[in-house]
């Protein structure tokens, strides 16, 4: 088994999905400018920045999804997939994706499935390893289901994914992680091949000192 496993915002994508759902909601008048476009901001440069909480900012990014139907969610990701994710496909992305093509794919990414499998699947990838938001009767709850794919989060989920395929580590003869952020200096430390995409300062300064590629997405490849 060959594994190529993908971090998705600021990515394969040349924005961050997360964040431009919450600007979504605020252009629609979902939720209100004055009190979220502040914290909105707020969180994504503590993430920048290695520093986010990621349980108050799945409290925060969450909860909205509790205040709506399904369906109503549904109709909402529909416009902003066609208005915000769409134009933000890298443009080296899915020649890099197809390079991976007889490779077992993995989007794996902190933001909430919700938000990420349309994305994937727009992507044409099968698998994803994201936050689960939980439910109860097909409606969000407004709470994170297990462990937030985050961090060392992503080791974790990803050894639990797996586990559900029946396969562990020794099962994976070659593996990949391409990512543009510090926050997941644990799972590309687990991988045979981590790249470096785009990455943030202290992500290019760890790759420039272990020798690990660096590449960019936003020319093709």
């Amino acid at each position: 088994m060959r594994l190529a496993l993908f971090d998705l915002d600021n990515t394969l994508l040349a924005g961050d999905s997360d964040f431009e759902w919450a600007q979504f909601l605020i252009e629609k008048g979902v939720l209100d400018r004055e009190i979220y476009e502040a914290r909105n901001q707020d969180f994504y440069d503590q993430y920048k920045a290695g520093t986010l909480d990621i349980h108050a900012f799945l409290e925060f990014q969450l909860r909205p999804l509790s205040r709506h139907t399904r369906a109503q969610l549904d109709a909402w990701h529909d416009e902003y997939l066609r208005r915000k994710i769409i134009p933000m496909v890298a443009p080296g992305a899915r020649a890099l994706l197809d390079k991976h093509r007889d490779d077992v794919r993995v989007i794996v990414t902190a933001t909430n499935s919700f938000v990420t499998a349309p994305i994937a699947r727009l992507l044409g990838i099968a698998h994803l390893i994201a936050t689960e938001p939980a439910h109860s009767n097909g409606e969000f709850t407004g709470a994170v289901d297990g462990t937030p794919s985050f961090r060392e989060g992503k080791v974790t989920r990803l050894d639990a994914w797996l586990a559900r395929q029946g396969k562990s580590w020794r099962d994976v003869a070659e593996s990949w992680f391409y990512s543009d952020s510090l926050n997941d200096l644990p799972l590309l430390a687990h991988v045979d091949h981590p790249v470096a995409v785009d990455p943030d300062a202290t992500l290019k300064a760890h790759a420039e000192t272990h020798g690990w590629p660096i590449i960019s997405f936003r020319a093709p490849i």
